[in-house]
């Protein structure tokens, strides 16, 4: 039997909103698998699987291994441009997230996957690689560094077009990836992404040189995680 995905779009919704909303469907994971464990929990329906998808109003989030000195503004720069700061529990530095950018939080239980989260990692950045090659598009890892790059081989023109964060809790995850799309990419000349100082960020419509529907983005983005997951998406409403 395949597991089964949830896939629900948030639109447009402020980071923090999210983040409340994936922490309360990690928690209630939490909570009834401690239960299990403890022999108190109310049925035996297993834990659910959950992808959301959204987009965030202009906002950096500063990872917990990251570093404040990354972000090169000060708060009343950020009023001024109108771009929220987050620190956040996730792991990695800082980045960025805004309109034309897809970003996916995947709320899974890996022990009905694997637990493993290395590998979780590369099958996320295999989700991406996948879909960035329906558009022509050659991703690829870059040796030490998470997420999906272009020519990461060649320190001129290295650039990441994807970044990935995630927090672990009993093995159910949250967090997840940012894929600049349709992006303005201007935003990231105010922080070090990803705290790397040495590789620039590039976007979908940078390397097509036109803009990419959103939902066609996210259509291939869900076929190739459903192939990688060995997985079966089921659609939501908002």
């Amino acid at each position: 039997m395949k597991q089964q995905i949830s896939v629900k779009d948030l639109g447009e919704i402020p980071y923090q909103e999210a983040w409340d909303y994936q922490e309360a469907l990690l928690q209630h994971h939490v909570q009834w698998k401690i239960a299990q464990r403890d022999g108190t929990a109310e049925n035996t329906a297993a834990t659910a699987h959950h992808l959301l998808f959204c987009e965030h109003p202009p906002v950096y989030t500063l990872g917990k291994s990251g570093h404040m000195e990354h972000l090169l503004v000060n708060n009343r720069e950020l009023q001024e441009k109108g771009i929220a700061f987050v620190q956040t529990n996730r792991g990695g530095d800082i980045t960025f997230h805004g309109p034309g950018q897809i970003v996916g939080y995947p709320i899974i239980d890996l022990e009905r996957f694997f637990t493993d989260i290395g590998k979780y990692l590369r099958f996320l950045e295999e989700v991406i690689i996948r879909t960035l090659a329906d558009y022509g598009v050659q991703g690829a890892r870059s040796k030490g560094e998470t997420g999906v790059w272009i020519e990461p081989e060649n320190p001129l023109r290295a650039r990441k077009i994807c970044a990935m964060g995630v927090r672990c809790s009993r093995w159910v995850t949250m967090h997840g990836f940012a894929i600049n799309v349709n992006t303005d990419l201007d935003y990231f000349n105010y922080i070090v992404p990803c705290g790397i100082a040495d590789k620039q960020v590039t976007s979908l419509q940078k390397e097509t040189g036109r803009m990419v529907p959103l939902e066609e983005v996210k259509g291939r983005i869900l076929h190739h995680f459903a192939t990688v997951f060995e997985a079966e998406m089921i659609a939501q409403e908002r």
